[in-house]
């Protein structure tokens, strides 16, 4: 029987995990503790919180007025933007059907053949830029136009001829390889929102190409990945893909046959956190 005069000292309701310092260095679910056998009430409902903003990301509509009028203010002379639209209908058709997000839709494969038509030369752009919705509208509406800032000010050697800037919903990856072909560019990147994760629902993703067209495989592509707050800042991944840009104008080749040899100047090498494991 338990003497109600005597003094006892409650235990704490959430075990802590030793490992728990490692969490100021990642957004992973680590070293989360327990509360009895089970999780603890708020790393529970963090996790429901995280996946309820994943699948919001996936299915947010992307405004493509709004992201237009931005588009045009950060690049005037890559304007008016082109709207275009994949060959899925809408976005069940889409997450259904990868293969319809792949390929544009015929009223935007005339607009491309008309805009292309304006130009006589066998390659009317040097580069086309295609601003994607993906899996996640909201990294397209965070960074898109931060982005293409900070790649402007980036794209200081010989001059692009920018084809006009291309807003594309219910997209996937490949549809850059279209759009470059139709509009005749020499290369094409493709800027889309990537699958999100339950710590980063707006990622967003570059997919760089020299000689775009239509069939291509992922061998031939350039990846920039994980462009947001707290993983890839604009002006890091503005820098590598100049460079990449550059060297594949050089040497004509993308993909597996051209690596990433940039550096970050040393002012964006000091803004990098280092890691807890070389310190």
């Amino acid at each position: 029987m338990v003497d109600p005069n005597k003094t006892h000292q409650t235990p704490e309701a959430v075990t802590g995990n030793p490992w728990s310092a490692l969490r100021q260095f990642t957004d992973a679910r680590v070293a989360l503790g327990r509360a009895g056998i089970s999780q603890p009430s708020k790393v529970h409902l963090d996790f429901q919180l995280a996946h309820a903003q994943a699948r919001d990301a996936v299915h947010r509509p992307l405004d493509t007025t709004l992201l237009a009028h931005q588009l045009g203010q950060v690049w005037p002379d890559a304007s008016p933007c082109l709207k275009l639209h994949s060959a899925a209908t809408d976005r069940q058709n889409y997450l259904q059907r990868p293969d319809l997000g792949r390929r544009l839709d015929s009223a935007s494969q005339e607009l491309l053949r008309q805009v292309a038509a304006a130009a006589s030369e066998v390659h009317a752009f040097d580069l086309a830029l295609v601003v994607a919705d993906g899996l996640s509208a909201l990294a397209i509406e965070n960074h898109a136009a931060p982005f293409l800032t900070a790649l402007r000010a980036s794209l200081t050697g010989p001059s692009w001829r920018i084809a006009p800037l291309c807003v594309v919903q219910q997209a996937r990856v490949a549809i850059g390889d279209e759009i470059g072909q139709l509009l005749r560019a020499k290369a094409v990147v493709v800027l889309i929102g990537e699958r999100p994760g339950l710590s980063s629902p707006d990622s967003m993703g570059l997919y760089m190409t020299w000689m775009p067209e239509i069939g291509l495989t992922d061998a031939r592509r350039n990846c920039i990945s994980n462009i947001r707050a707290a993983g890839l800042s604009h002006a890091q991944a503005a820098h590598t893909l100049q460079a990449l840009l550059e060297r594949s104008r050089l040497r004509q080749v993308s993909g597996v046959d051209l690596k990433d040899e940039s550096l970050a100047p040393p002012r964006m090498l000091a803004e990098q956190n280092t890691s807890f494991l070389l310190d």
